[in-house]
Order: structure tokens, then sequence, then C-alpha cells
């Protein structure tokens, strides 16, 4: 299941509903992030944050993120997979996205979900705007994501 919406979730709520009654899953992993409250694009993490601003193409942001699961699908024998990404202004602390696996077996259900969110952070047409105290800042992207990702690509 995708999800792309501007409104907070509950991962409580979401976790408890998600593979409910498929008896095949023995393992769920997920991953669940936050705003930060200082600049991630500051070198030294130290400038603060107030909140961030997350916009993206209607329609192609969720083409693009059933793609990644589908590859997800591909690689792992999973039972079910979830995505929520939020849009729109958030304040620090505020939730951005979760991403859950599920498998019969941990192993696929941790890969799934690393891959998941490594390939959701640099291949998903999200773009973020940091509000910070001396200014507001497109957050670009960090070859340490690249990197995450790539490994992902060298595996089939």
């Amino acid at each position: 299941m995708i999800r792309v919406q501007a409104e907070d979730f509950d991962p409580g709520a979401e976790l408890a509903g998600f593979a409910a009654g498929n008896h095949k899953v023995g393992g769920i992993c997920m991953f669940l992030g936050l705003v930060r409250d200082f600049l991630g694009a500051a070198p030294d993490g130290a400038t603060p944050v107030t909140a961030m601003t997350l916009e993206h193409y209607p329609g192609m942001t969720e083409k693009q993120l059933a793609a990644i699961e589908a590859q997800a699908r591909d690689r792992w024998p999973l039972e079910e997979v979830l995505i929520i990404h939020r849009f729109g202004r958030l304040e620090a602390g505020d939730r951005i996205v979760l991403v859950a696996a599920a498998s019969a077996h941990r192993e696929a259900a941790f890969e799934a979900c690393h891959f998941l969110i490594d390939w959701l952070k640099t291949k998903a047409p999200f773009w973020k705007l940091e509000h910070a105290t001396g200014g507001d800042v497109w957050v670009e992207a960090k070859e340490s994501d690249d990197l995450a990702a790539e490994r992902w690509a060298k595996k089939t």
C-alpha cells in the first residue's frame, strides 16, 4: 500500500492493521523518519531548523513509489509493503515517512525495508526546503545517500 498525504499518521495504528490476519508473516521491519531540528545541509549540523516543506508532483510520485515497491517485491518474498510519505509544511519532530515490509522471515523484511528507504530517499521525486533561523535552504542530494542506494543496484 502506498499513500502520499499531507495529514499526519499514527505509526501504531498503521502497524496494527498492517499484515493483520496474514499468518504467513513471521517478521515485520519498519522505518519511521522524522523532521530534525537542525539543518541537514549545514556541515556542522548546528543551524537550527524550525520546519521543513516537502513538495512533490502528484501522480508522478505515486508512480515512482509503486515502481520502488515492485522492485522490492521482485527481490524478496514479501507478503506486505507499506509506504506512507507526507508532503507540505512539517514542524521539527513531525513524522515524514513510514516504510514497513512483512515477510515469512526476518532477513527479507529487514533487507526490503532498508532497500525501500534507501531507494525512496534517492529515487522518489520529493523536494525538501528546510526553514532555518538564517533563511530557507533546499536540501541537496547527499553522496552518502547515493552510495547507500548503489549497494542495492549491484544486487539483483
